[in-house]
């Protein structure tokens, strides 16, 4: 039984005050049945990870570097994004790869410094509004499915987290409707399938993430291959954010 997961990500968004009044106001309230991260801004990271000690929130990145140390100013280290006490980490988001011009290749490299560090990837894949209709959806987000897991072992791979976001639903207010992500989310279970095998495939949780909120959760999350949301706007109060925790309460 896989256990559902509702990430928040904040993208550049809240400062440290806001983030530690987020956290006092959901860490007593959270779910046992239901796995609450929040995504939070590389400066208000340490504030998140301070302030959720001693619950059950789960602190993530939203990207990390490749590499453990070096010569690359502005860039997360995973060795100290362990250190100081990350759970997760988000790659390939759809707007790391428009704005940052982000490859399946170093979303793939990433991924593999994540597990050497002991960090669970979340990794995003989806397609534009001009691929789908253009009845590109499957072969493309295969295709990022593929090059993201190129290496991976099969017990890395149940430990990863894969978020489809369809990049026309994204801040947007679209959204696609259930069975239109049942359909994707299904695909990428079963593309790795053939890429490992039907437990490892079974075993991967897949969130929907194309502008779910409190409205929708609940007829999102009855699909039977959504495990969770990665989730924008909705992830900025206390409040909407408790409510996609507690979407089957």
């Amino acid at each position: 039984m896989r256990k559902p997961i509702i990430a928040g990500n904040w993208k550049m968004n809240m400062n440290p005050t806001e983030t530690r009044e987020f956290v006092e106001g959901v860490k007593g309230q959270l779910s046992d049945t239901v796995e609450a991260v929040i995504a939070a801004p590389a400066l208000d990271l340490t504030t998140l990870i301070d302030a959720a000690k001693g619950s059950a929130l789960a602190p993530a990145a939203q990207d990390a570097s490749e590499f453990d140390a070096g010569a690359y100013t502005g860039q997360n280290s995973p060795k100290v994004l362990k250190e100081i006490g990350t759970k997760y980490v988000i790659l390939g988001h759809s707007e790391r790869r428009q704005y940052q011009h982000e490859t399946d290749a170093e979303v793939n490299a990433k991924a593999k410094a994540l597990f050497r560090n002991d960090l669970l990837p979340i990794i995003c894949v989806g397609e534009t509004l001009e691929q789908r209709e253009a009845g590109q959806t499957e072969d493309f987000v295969a295709t990022q499915v593929e090059g993201a897991l190129t290496g991976l072992t099969a017990e890395q791979v149940k430990n990863t987290v894969i978020a489809y976001e369809p990049i026309w639903a994204i801040g947007t207010g679209k959204t696609a409707s259930a069975e239109q992500a049942q359909a994707v989310c299904a695909h990428i279970r079963a593309t790795v399938a053939k890429l490992y095998d039907q437990g490892t495939s079974d075993a991967l949780r897949i969130q929907y993430g194309g502008s779910m909120k409190p409205a929708n959760v609940k007829e999102l999350m009855a699909q039977p291959d959504i495990d969770g949301g990665l989730v924008g706007g909705a992830s900025l109060k206390a409040d909407s954010f408790l409510e996609l925790v507690h979407y089957n309460d």
